[in-house]
């Protein structure tokens, strides 16, 4: 097994006490001949830790076939050292192909003794809402302006490693480690993509609210409302998001949403419609108890379709029936909307439940 160590500089661009005391993180990755644990192997695992006042990064790799053993003894008593672990799709594949080859060794180590951050997992819900190409972490890389110099794919260093266990040509070592020291040094370098989660999984306050006039293709008048939010976290890249009917925009605290006004009459749909019946020449739905008065002619039986009363006024869309009262276009449709009233609205919005509510609908776009 060879062993490298060295001391890089991180700039710390996010505020690492939001995981947890900075001697306690463990960042690592690994680097394996294929994606079974059970059919391929282990031929090198990274770490960055704090210690000394510094940054450290250290590097186990596995020269011949037979090291892959000392290298997980290696790891794992190292891991003893640190509570946290923070990796990228660890949880996905680093942690379960490790077990499994501490398995093929009869090895007693897991992690059950430490707590497991996954920058994977924490980003992936708002893959869509970000706009990332992918989640590889060379893309999130890409998103926040992080560069680094390999080229390869941990794919392609496969065969990389065969030849160099036929060789042993430096050039070949220096290629295997380059990759897995990038995406450790990346891994400070993107954590600043938590800042996301962060921001987003925490409240807004609505600091301003104006009604907007606009035209349509036709040139006809209609009316959206400007909401601006501010959060107590920041967002280091902007971003921006747009549907049918709202547009969200995020840049260092605020949140602004634009989102269009139905204007007109809706309907609104009594739950209980075997309760009630439906007036024939008024168009809505009355109590049975007092339908018993209207002329048996003028009057059916509601169905569920047929349940409403009709309600005019100014409205907000929503993805679904989280405010109230619930009103319809027609039954059944997607979209449903609820009364705007500015003065209510701003009482009622002050924990950003509305703005989270269309961030929860641009996440799943």
């Amino acid at each position: 097994m060879i062993t490298i160590h060295e001391t890089p500089l991180f700039p710390e661009t996010y505020p690492l006490d939001r995981l947890g005391k900075r001697e306690d993180l463990l960042f690592f990755d690994i680097e394996t001949t294929g994606f079974s644990g059970e059919y391929s192997n282990l031929y090198l695992v990274g770490c960055v830790y704090y210690e000394g006042g510094r940054w450290n990064l250290v590097q186990w790799f596995a020269d011949t076939v037979s090291a892959e053993k000392e290298v997980l003894i290696t790891f794992f008593e190292f891991l003893k050292r640190f509570p946290i672990v923070v990796h990228f799709n660890g949880d996905g594949f680093d942690i379960p192909y490790l077990l499994k080859r501490c398995r093929a060794y009869d090895l007693p180590y897991d992690f059950s003794g430490v707590t497991s951050l996954d920058i994977y997992k924490k980003i992936r819900p708002y893959r869509n809402l970000l706009g990332l190409e992918s989640m590889k972490q060379k893309a999130i890389e890409q998103f926040l302006g992080v560069e680094r110099e390999d080229i390869y794919s941990g794919g392609q260093l496969i065969e990389v490693y065969k030849d160099y266990l036929f060789s042993h040509e430096q050039v070949l070592l220096d290629m295997l480690l380059l990759h897995n020291a990038d995406d450790l040094r990346g891994m400070p370098g993107i954590l600043p993509i938590l800042n996301y989660p962060d921001y987003l999984e925490h409240s807004f306050t609505l600091v301003d609210q104006e009604l907007l006039t606009r035209n349509d293709l036709f040139g006809r008048e209609y009316h959206a409302l400007k909401l601006i939010y501010q959060s107590d976290y920041t967002v280091p890249v902007p971003f921006s998001r747009s549907s049918s009917v709202a547009d969200l925009e995020a840049k260092g605290g605020q949140l602004t949403a634009s989102v269009d006004l139905y204007e007109g009459e809706l309907k609104y749909f009594y739950p209980d419609y075997k309760n009630y019946y439906y007036l024939i020449y008024e168009d809505r739905a009355i109590h049975k108890s007092v339908a018993e008065y209207v002329d048996r002619e003028a009057r059916i039986k509601a169905t569920a379709k047929t349940c409403y009363t009709r309600r005019d006024g100014s409205y907000l869309p929503q993805f679904a029936p989280i405010f109230e009262p619930v009103l319809q276009k027609e039954y059944k449709d997607r979209i449903t909307y609820f009364p705007y009233d500015d003065r209510q609205f701003a009482e009622q919005e002050r924990n950003g439940g509305y703005v989270r509510h269309l961030l929860d609908y641009l996440c799943s776009k």
